[in-house]
């Protein structure tokens, strides 16, 4: 059942950036695209476009001034974005090749999981020290339980195929729609990708810890 009192919550103290982001990254792009087609062409509206949510990262992470895996990550995203636009082709190859960024995220994230230090670790760990530097040396003291380990691989194993799965569902519809219908579902299919593993990982979080209250109350560690 989803908490009602902390979704609330949530909103209130976040509701003015998400609307923000939103109008960043689904109008800005269709936006900026509608008014410099024309002059630019499909190609130079599309780099156009990206300027939106570009700028918005970046004045975000300048804002919160923080170097920790998230913002890391983020960077790493931006750069990513940038390459995409190198190398010419049409505009659908464009949109496409951008869209791979996702895809390699996601391929990162299973690596990461294969290797044995799942990203999700790592990125729960700076939210947390972004937080309250106590609570994440609580966090990180998990890191050696076999249990707590087992509950980050799967996480960082569903980020990645759900972000694969995403990709996917772009690359199929960057041939589909037309570039302008694209440039609002594109970032509709990725918010809802994103919002379903978000509410997934609560979820499964919540579950987990149930789990290990038990595994403790019955001496199981």
């Amino acid at each position: 059942m989803v908490d009602v009192v902390r979704v609330k919550a949530v909103l209130r103290e976040h509701g003015s950036g998400i609307a923000v982001e939103g109008v960043v990254n689904f109008v800005g792009p269709y936006v900026v695209y509608s008014l410099t087609k024309a002059a630019l062409g499909e190609v130079g509206g599309l780099i156009a476009s990206s300027a939106p949510p570009m700028i918005w990262s970046l004045v975000e992470f300048a804002r919160k001034r923080r170097v920790d895996a998230v913002s890391i990550f983020v960077l790493a995203g931006i750069a990513l974005s940038l390459l995409a636009f190198v190398g010419g082709g049409g505009p659908r190859f464009l949109q496409l090749r951008e869209k791979l960024v996702t895809a390699l995220i996601g391929v990162v994230f299973l690596g990461s999981a294969v290797v044995g230090r799942p990203l999700i670790y790592y990125l729960a760990r700076a939210g947390a020290a972004r937080r309250d530097p106590a609570q994440a040396e609580t966090f990180a003291a998990n890191r050696n339980n076999i249990h707590f380990r087992r509950v980050m691989t799967m996480m960082t194993l569903v980020w990645g195929a759900g972000l694969l799965v995403d990709a996917a569902i772009s690359g199929v519809l960057v041939f589909t729609l037309s570039i302008k219908a694209y440039l609002l579902v594109g970032p509709a299919v990725g918010y809802a990708t994103i919002g379903t593993l978000a509410l997934w990982t609560w979820w499964y979080a919540r579950r987990a810890r149930r789990l290990g209250d038990a595994r403790r109350a019955v001496g199981g560690g």
